[in-house]
């Protein structure tokens, strides 16, 4: 009975919500068998809310993550599936070799690689699904070419792919619009409060994490230097050509599923159009599908349903802002992905590089390729839910409250949206928990609205944060996926620079809570901060490795061209 009455206490004190993340985070780390752990840890969580064997509890709520939010995780299955469709088709035309061979004659370091990918990154700000599968998919062949390692790859793509979608229109954007207004309407502030969007802009310097972490993909690129376990990885695809360590299990394994691409005509057009076209047919689907929305929700409203007349209403930007917030980028991403797999096939047949029956066999191979990365994604998005039904997120923020003051403030929130975010596996559902409570907390403890913003902004990166240490956030799992990487290889390169980005921000929060430091003080700081502990560690641990800070730079002759690059070309006969 003791026992009993013990186990019900913990229930009720929601300390066991913290089980079933942190068991799956610990078991995937450790058996590097992520699948594995995030069942197991879905079981557990069921064992705890029902209180019996829990097996049918634990398959209700995978069924239930699959079509939760009105099919949106089905949107994104879909997308997943169809985007290895169409990285299987250019594979199979050869997409691949005419990449290679260009590279080798223009890309000649892994520095201009590097940067390349990490320019890829920031300009593909609108949303960080397509980031990862576009920058991901677009630069495998040449770092490989290249000899960088997949988890720098991974790494480079993960880094840069929420943090950019914080900062510029971008469906996330929208969403924390969505939440700084609701946090107002439901404090009863929304007549006197700043606009959402005002509060917005003012968050943007103490959203430190995104800013710093992106600037920290630029200094590791630049220098070359790399410590942790990247090191390790660095120095062996740059010595061996080893871009994966032996026993790594990529989530796409496209070079062992799919067999010898076709290697009589490699021409560029088989790898850039698809892209293409998957770019420019999603932009316009989420814009159209925003703009419709847009119409409808400014004619139930009584407001301009034109443009023109909105702009001179609101202004463009917070115009541009709602129809961007407004698109459904999960059923532009099908569109782009459905367009780039109908263009490879179009371009196999018109070069007769392939009949249709053929090229219907590697659409179904490059489903194949993606089951890995499909199923770990519906278990990632289950832990998730399954942390939500318990209390996770509440349970941390409940315990943190009480020791907030008005100095600590954006540090005590920062770790706690990071811890959340960490056993949750998702940024958003981070900050829809958590900015409510620090919004409400920032006015209590402030003069009026001065600490909003401060407070937001440190709930933005703190859950971005969480996201990228993370081994069950749905954008690692991507990042890894697309890039070819181990996901637990790419969670234990990445997590040292993410924690080295954490430190320095909260360093910067304190500088401003205790003396007042401003942002264009402490951001650049901050950067110079980064670079003299990239150089210092580098030089610490590749001393204790008996490595070079800098893995050697190869000579890439790589393997003889399987063929001249096809005249008739994007890349022309240079």
């Amino acid at each position: 009975m003791v026992a009993i009455e013990w186990l019900s206490q913990l229930i009720g004190s929601g300390i066991l919500s913290l089980v079933p993340p942190l068991l799956a985070i610990a078991l995937a780390i450790a058996t590097r068998r992520p699948m594995l752990a995030l069942f197991l840890g879905i079981w557990s969580g069921a064992i705890i809310h029902t209180g019996g064997h829990g097996i049918a509890q634990t398959f209700d709520w995978i069924v239930a993550a699959i079509i939760v939010d009105d099919g949106f995780h089905v949107q994104i299955l879909v997308f997943t599936l169809l985007l290895g469709s169409g990285v299987a088709l250019i594979w199979r035309l050869g997409g691949a070799i005419a990449v290679r061979n260009w590279a080798t004659n223009r890309l000649e370091t892994q520095q201009t690689v590097g940067l390349t990918t990490w320019g890829l990154g920031i300009a593909m700000f609108f949303d960080d699904y397509a980031n990862t599968a576009i920058v991901g998919s677009t630069m495998r062949e040449i770092s490989d070419q290249l000899r960088i390692s997949r988890e720098k790859l991974a790494y480079i793509v993960d880094s840069t792919a929420a943090p950019v979608a914080t900062l510029g229109i971008s469906s996330w954007v929208a969403f924390q619009l969505s939440l700084i207004g609701s946090a107002y309407e439901e404090m009863g502030v929304a007549g006197e409060a700043p606009t959402a969007f005002a509060t917005f802009v003012r968050s943007i310097p103490y959203n430190t994490y995104a800013l710093l972490a992106i600037v920290m993909v630029g200094i590791v690129v630049y220098t070359g230097r790399d410590y942790g376990e990247m090191l390790d990885a660095e120095h062996r695809a740059r010595t061996t050509g080893a871009v994966n360590r032996e026993g790594a299990q990529p989530l796409q394994k496209v070079e062992e599923d799919l067999g010898e691409p076709i290697d009589e005509r490699p021409m560029l057009r088989t790898f850039f159009a698809p892209v293409v076209v998957l770019v420019a047919v999603t932009l316009a689907g989420a814009f159209w599908t925003g703009y419709q929305s847009w119409q409808s929700s400014q004619a139930e409203a009584g407001a301009p349903t034109a443009f023109g007349a909105a702009v001179n209403d609101a202004g463009f930007t917070q115009v541009l802002i709602d129809v961007v917030g407004a698109g459904s980028f999960a059923t532009a991403l099908i569109w782009g992905s459905f367009a780039m797999v109908v263009t490879a096939i179009a371009i196999g047949l018109a070069y007769g590089l392939f009949d249709i029956g053929e090229g219907v066999e590697t659409v179904i191979d490059g489903f194949g390729i993606m089951l890995t990365a499909v199923t770990i994604l519906v278990l990632a998005w289950t832990i998730s839910s399954v942390a939500e039904t318990l209390g996770t997120g509440e349970y941390v923020a409940t315990v943190a409250e009480p020791y907030l003051s008005e100095a600590l403030l954006p540090v005590l929130i920062l770790f706690v949206a990071a811890f959340v975010a960490f056993t949750m596996g998702s940024s958003w559902a981070t900050m829809g928990l958590v900015t409510p409570i620090a919004v409400r907390v920032a006015y209590e403890f402030g003069s009026g609205f001065e600490l909003v913003p401060v407070a937001v902004g440190a709930v933005f990166s703190g859950a971005i944060f969480g996201d990228h240490a993370s081994p069950i956030s749905d954008t690692t799992v991507l990042s890894a996926t697309f890039s070819g990487a181990d996901l637990i290889d790419h969670v234990r390169t990445q997590l040292p620079y993410a924690l080295t980005v954490f430190l320095v921000v909260v360093g910067c929060y304190l500088l401003n809570g205790y003396l007042g430091v401003p942002p264009i003080v402490f951001l650049p700081l901050g950067v110079v901060v980064l670079v003299g502990l990239v150089v210092g560690l580098s030089e610490l641990d590749a001393g204790r490795k008996g490595l070079e800070p800098v893995a050697t730079e190869p000579v890439v002759s790589g393997p003889e061209p399987e063929g001249e690059i096809d005249a008739d070309s994007t890349g022309g006969d240079e």
